[in-house]
């Protein structure tokens, strides 16, 4: 078996692993998905940190615990939590600060500091809507939401991509992606939330099937660019090694960090005025 074929074989085998594992603690909801986020965001962070900063001092350590704990905030108080992460994000700030006053190469300071906080904003404020999402009866079919667009967007894409590629989307960050990819990944977001609809979740509207579905065309490839612009910028070609035939988590949810985020706003500040109940008030 040839080393790209023994790849393919390790990616299938985890996801097989993994993916029921995941939908269970989704399932689940509460603190089990509370705390399957809180790991995700925590190992998001940790990434960003090790590639942005090359090593782990306490300021960094802090950043990485304070992304899951604005997820753990997130399930804990789905309306407010955003509050807490501002106090969390000042206490990883100051602690970057004090660090950078003591480290050896102070004309850095200002963009190791700004790395430090990003990593733990990234993360937490990136992942910990899902949490938020999930608390209350209707849960479940906004993080489901999340998920489709993202999924099908990045599915749609890569074989509309493969099949009709042509026009570069842009290629000095991302030389693969095209607007051919681009536009079947759009229309992957939209019929993905509209087949979600109708199989699991009527209570889904046509506007919310729309809007989402839209939302995921443009936010999903842009958090996948953002991220790809991050690891070129500092020369490395995977976020990590912690899955299997896949790289890193980043580099899984590098689009549902765009998108979770998203549907939060859309669910409490839209969805909401228009007579639809907020996670937490079910």
């Amino acid at each position: 078996m040839n080393e790209k074929n023994r790849n393919l074989v390790v990616r299938i085998v985890t996801a097989v692993v993994l993916l029921p594992l995941v939908v269970t603690l989704l399932v689940l909801g509460g603190w089990w998905t509370a705390g399957l986020v809180a790991v995700a965001a925590a190992a998001c962070a940790l990434e960003y940190e090790i590639i942005t900063q090359g090593r782990l001092g306490p300021a960094e350590v802090l950043a990485v615990l304070g992304a899951g704990l604005i997820s753990l905030a997130a399930a804990a108080h789905p309306l407010r939590f955003t509050m807490l992460a501002a106090w969390i994000l000042w206490a990883v700030f100051i602690a970057a600060s004090v660090q950078a006053l003591f480290a050896p190469d102070r004309e850095h300071a200002p963009t190791r500091t700004a790395h430090v906080v990003t990593g733990c904003l990234y993360a937490g404020l990136g992942l910990g809507p899902i949490a938020a999402l999930r608390v209350g009866p209707e849960g479940l079919q906004w993080v489901i939401s999340a998920l489709v667009i993202t999924w099908a967007n990045d599915t749609c894409a890569y074989f509309a991509g493969r099949l009709l590629g042509r026009h570069k989307l842009h290629p000095a960050v991302s030389p693969n992606k095209t607007w051919e990819g681009f536009a079947g990944g759009a229309v992957g977001s939209v019929a993905g939330m509209f087949i979600a609809r109708w199989v699991a979740f009527p209570a889904l509207t046509a506007t919310d099937c729309l809007v989402l579905g839209l939302l995921g065309a443009v936010l999903g490839p842009l958090g996948d660019l953002c991220e790809s612009l991050l690891k070129r910028a500092h020369g490395v070609k995977d976020s990590g090694t912690l899955i299997p035939g896949h790289g890193g988590l980043l580099d899984r949810v590098d689009a549902l960090l765009f998108n979770a985020p998203a549907v939060y706003l859309y669910v409490v500040a839209v969805r909401a005025l228009l007579g639809g109940s907020p996670p937490g008030a079910l």
